[in-house]
Parts: C-alpha cells; structure tokens; sequence
C-alpha cells in the first residue's frame, strides 16, 4: 500500500480492510512496493507486523522489519495507488510470482496489467459511451467536433488529475492535447460528455463481482466537472440504480473470472466510464450511512477462495 502515516483513515478503503482482517484474527504484514524484490528467483518482501485501530490520534503500530518470502502469506493485497508507471507493473511481475507459488493476490496481477481501468470499458460496449484512445490529436479533434462536448484524460492517473472538457471550438484544445499526449508520444482516452455528471459520479463497488446494493454519488462542485472527492466533490450515499445493477451483471462476470475480488465501477448516469482495480475506494463511506461491512464482506469472500484451495 502507499505509506500508512500518510492515509486519511476515515475516508480509507484499504484502512477498512485491514481493521476488517484484523477483526477476523488475521496476521497483519505491512509492505509498500519499494519493499517487493526477487532473490535467486523467488518474490521476497520486507515486511513489518502491524497492528491498526480506528483512531485517528494513532491509527497504526509497526513491529520489526523482516525478510520473508511472498508465499509464506496466505494473502497478498495489492492496494497501491496509481499512477499505474512500469514501477507498479514491475511489482505485478514479483506479485505472480508469488500468485505461482501459491499466495492468493488479490487482485490478481495478471488483471491489474491487462486491465487498464480507462481502456477496459471498452470491453463492454453496450454499457460505456463513444470513446476513442489515440495518441493523433486529429483523431482526437475529430471525436471533439463530431460529439460536441468531450472528455480527456491520461490513461494512467486517479483522483481527477489532468482530466479536460472540451468542447467543439474550446480555443484551449490544441494545448490541452499536446499535454496529454506529449505531442503525439502518449495516448489519452476522449469519451462524450456526460451532462448527468451534475447528478453523480456514481461508484458501484463489486465483491467477488456482486455489487453492494448502496452506492456512493460523488457530485462536482459547482464550478467544476469532475466527480472525484480528491477534486472538491461531495459525497452522497445512495441506493443501488436499476440500471447500475445491470452494468455490473455484465461487468462483474468478467472480473471475477479475471480474479477480481474487489472493484469500484464509476458510472455516470447510464454510462460505464471506468473499471478501477487497482485501488478502489468508498468503503467507509457506504459503511457509515448504512451500516455495512463491505471490508468484511471482501474478507470472507477471500477466506472461501482459500478454503477452495
């Protein structure tokens, strides 16, 4: 995970995750990615045991470093933030390698590679709206002008940053996709403008490719399009829409097949926009305002799959 001194525990999935782990009498092993390595072939970590509590004066308490290979863990939770650079994909290799030897990751590496949670959407036509990924800013002009009203964003980044509307004629256009694209070397995604974005970036959150029935709309601030709580967006829990539940029957067969116990699908009034895998959040959220377990839903789902094992 990204360092723990450092999490905002009240909104933290990952936090919920752990205290949940640690409700269920599991040992608790603490790693950040710089912490993977491989020695003669075999995926090694140095790890500290640790132990959390829902506090924000002092939330964690790390014991002693040690040195220990991946596989004498029952779990893996991969839970770094994005960017998703070649560092993260570098530790995905040490992570299957691990996943070979038998240590349950989750999720599996093998997804978090192929799965680019822009990109995978795609996947799902009938469920996503017009989009394009190019690096050729007149592909990207054309998708402008055909639809009016668009938006731009990296492939890799999380939390709203550097995502663009643009609309036909924005005289903004030209800079706005040179950045993104780094003059053509870098692809980016475009995808219509959704105007029910005023209503809700909602996150459905998936265990084991069942969506939890409530789902949390995260509503723009008023000068702004982006949906994301890191951006100033105000968090609304709400129940579960119909046609959100149709989305996920047909997104989360695929995941759980792909080995996704845990994802967050961003949909913005009928649209699927993102897949996230790599991190999602809105656990604590969704908790609170309706006394869930979403955490400990996730654990006893990753207890049956060791038990199937």
């Amino acid at each position: 995970m990204d360092p723990i001194g450092s999490i905002k525990i009240a909104k933290d999935s990952t936090f919920a995750m752990l205290l949940a782990a640690q409700q269920r009498g599991c040992s608790l092993w603490y790693m950040e990615i710089g912490d993977l390595c491989l020695l003669d072939g075999a995926p090694q970590a140095v790890m500290r045991p640790l132990a959390v509590t829902d506090d924000p004066a002092g939330w964690f308490e790390l014991g002693d470093a040690q040195r220990r290979p991946l596989d004498t863990l029952d779990v893996v939770l991969m839970r770094k933030d994005p960017p998703f650079d070649m560092e993260y994909v570098y530790a995905t290799y040490i992570l299957e390698l691990a996943a070979a030897r038998g240590c349950l990751v989750v999720n599996d590496p093998r997804t978090l590679r192929d799965a680019n949670e822009k990109v995978f959407t795609a996947h799902f036509p009938d469920c996503a709206p017009p989009l394009t990924v190019t690096r050729s800013g007149a592909l990207l002009r054309e998708f402008i002008a055909a639809h009016g009203d668009a938006v731009l964003k990296p492939l890799d980044g999380m939390g709203g940053r550097s995502i663009f509307r643009v609309r036909a004629g924005d005289p903004n256009t030209g800079v706005i996709i040179e950045t993104l694209t780094d003059h053509g070397t870098r692809f980016c995604m475009a995808q219509r403008f959704i105007p029910e974005i005023a209503a809700g970036d909602r996150r459905v959150l998936l265990v084991d490719g069942e969506p939890v029935p409530y789902v949390l709309a995260r509503i723009p601030a008023p000068d702004d399009a982006r949906g994301n709580l890191a951006a100033g967006a105000r968090a609304e829990p709400v129940p579960i829409s119909k046609r959100e539940r149709w989305i996920a029957a047909r997104v989360g067969p695929e995941l759980r097949a792909r080995g996704v116990l845990f994802a967050g699908l961003d949909v913005i009034g009928d649209w699927l926009t993102e897949v996230n895998i790599t991190s999602p959040t809105c656990i604590r959220e969704l908790d609170r305002a309706y006394g869930l377990d979403i955490a400990g839903d996730l654990m006893a789902c990753i207890e049956e799959r060791l038990r199937a094992r």
